[in-house]
């Protein structure tokens, strides 16, 4: 019988920029590589929610783009917060990791307010985080990917940073060295990129956090040819990091 693993990609149409569809197709390759039938759900604006949602994840957009579902999110709020403490995986990017936030305070001061899964708060800057970025995570290792936002987001004291930064004026606010955040299962990053393809140790823990809530295990089937395939894809992404690490931001 097959092992289903449903994914919900969230509001592809509005929040997908700088290539976060990479994402969603990471984690279904993968899956099928560790021998699960991966099954995409696009959730848009008034779209149905499908039967099972194992891991959710959404992307980047512009400032447009999040006032657009902004309505359509808080109709689901409950939802995804019931999801998130029942240790559904989730992944979101750059504007939905804002929204998944308490609220964004834009640069004419006025609220965004978000669905509180994350203990965090964004303020709208003048000043532009751009560029290539690499973080160091305890949980992840080193993690790379591309920046782009003017919002700056400060992580309330109980919250975990995904990962640190060296430098001053990139990752979450550009002053206290911290990108991303991790509550429970649910990541939230500025890093574009897309993230998963070159950084498979997070496509590993939302495949493994989605596979033992809904089955208990994580208990791949592969034969020879699958384990060649994600090793060659794993290789891959070793050269893709290399690449991105020494790159001028």
């Amino acid at each position: 019988m097959a092992r289903q693993i449903d994914i919900v990609s969230l509001y592809p149409k509005d929040m997908n920029i700088y290539g976060d569809s990479g994402n969603v197709l990471t984690v279904e390759r993968r899956l099928a590589l560790y021998g699960y039938e991966p099954r995409i759900h696009a959730v848009n604006q008034n779209d149905p929610w499908p039967d099972h949602a194992d891991i959710i994840l959404g992307g980047g957009g512009q400032d447009n783009g999040q006032r657009k579902i902004i309505e359509d999110l808080f109709r689901r709020a409950d939802l995804l917060r019931s999801l998130a403490q029942d240790g559904v995986p989730m992944l979101m990017i750059c504007g939905l990791y804002q929204l998944f936030g308490e609220y964004f305070e834009t640069v004419d001061g006025s609220k965004l307010e978000g669905i509180s899964i994350i203990g965090a708060y964004t303020v709208g800057r003048d000043v532009r985080m751009i560029g290539n970025l690499t973080e160091s995570s305890e949980q992840f290792g080193t993690i790379v990917g591309y920046e782009n936002h003017s919002g700056q987001t400060f992580l309330r004291e109980h919250v975990q940073p995904l990962g640190h930064v060296d430098a001053d004026g990139c990752g979450n606010n550009g002053e206290d060295h911290t990108e991303g955040a991790v509550v429970n299962h649910v990541i939230g990053t500025y890093m574009h990129g897309s993230l998963l393809p070159k950084n498979p140790a997070i496509s590993d823990f939302l495949i493994r956090a989605a596979a033992e809530r809904r089955y208990g295990t994580f208990a791949p089937e592969q034969n020879a040819d699958m384990r060649d395939e994600l090793a060659r894809l794993d290789a891959l992404a070793e050269h893709a990091r290399a690449v991105a690490e020494v790159r001028p931001r």
